[in-house]
């Protein structure tokens, strides 16, 4: 058995008064990846992929205000809010010059961040975060036309939360329970971010096309890891990046949204073979 090297470190810093809190793990002197979590999550979903990467890269995956251990600010959140924050997180911390895998509401944040700093991103992973219509389904059209907050607030309930980890999965009884379980418990505790931002959901977008347009100009060297029975971002959503992204490597697992809960050791080593070569 070979033993990890490093050790996931737990942290907080300040952010305009906002307390942060983000995982870091490995050399800092390796390849820089940072990881942005997804609804209704935090950075403990990629708690796992942390511990398979951690010797070969400098990993860093903060929790979103609002989500996870991070403070909620005082004000409505948006998704430009949430970009705001990561952005000076990552100058606080001296985090530039890094591979970004985006999942989820994590894909919003991170294409806010890269269309502004180009020059920091040296590589994309794409895992189920849509930056095209085509990939909207029903469900997620529906969220996203949402204007009621008590709708919202509706769509914050155990049962939703369980459905966004088990649809389209190929084996249930393989997804813990601790997953929607912790998520849970982090939407009952501060369920008022989680309602400004799914209202706020429309203006992600209203800027598919900016991030189209940073793709097709910057072409940054993209995998697309894509859980295909996704409820929420379909297939055609991973495909339609190949339209801007002609050289991205994609891969589709016959898994959910959450792609990581069943390919983890995949994903993990799509990772390993494609940063080294960008």
């Amino acid at each position: 058995m070979t033993t990890k090297t490093h050790v996931t470190r737990h942290r907080f810093v300040d952010v305009d008064g906002i307390k942060l809190f983000y995982r870091e793990a490995g050399d800092p002197a390796a390849p820089k990846l940072l990881l942005l979590h997804g609804f209704p999550s935090a950075s403990h979903q990629y708690a796992r992929l942390i511990e398979e990467l951690k010797d070969e890269f400098h990993v860093i995956a903060p929790d979103h205000p609002g989500s996870g251990h991070s403070d909620a600010p005082e004000r409505p959140c948006t998704f430009d809010f949430l970009a705001d924050t990561i952005e000076k997180f990552l100058l606080a911390i001296d985090f530039t010059g890094f591979s970004m895998y985006v999942f989820d509401f994590g894909a919003p944040v991170g294409f806010r961040i890269a269309t502004r700093h180009p020059e920091w991103i040296k590589s994309l992973i794409v895992q189920n975060g849509n930056a095209y219509e085509d990939g909207l389904s029903d469900l997620a059209r529906d969220f996203i036309g949402n204007r009621d907050p008590q709708v919202a607030r509706d769509m914050l309930a155990l049962e939703c939360t369980k459905f966004g980890y088990l649809e389209g999965v190929r084996d249930p009884e393989a997804i813990s329970p601790d997953t929607w379980t912790l998520d849970q418990h982090y939407l009952d505790l501060r369920p008022q971010p989680q309602i400004d931002l799914a209202l706020d959901y429309h203006s992600n977008v209203a800027k598919y096309p900016e991030w189209q347009a940073y793709l097709r100009e910057h072409r940054p060297p993209t995998l697309i890891a894509w859980g295909r029975g996704d409820p929420f971002f379909l297939e055609p959503g991973a495909k339609a990046y190949l339209r801007d992204l002609p050289g991205a490597r994609l891969h589709l697992f016959d898994t959910g949204h959450f792609a990581l809960e069943e390919n983890l050791a995949e994903i993990a080593a799509l990772i390993r073979a494609f940063i080294p070569t960008v």
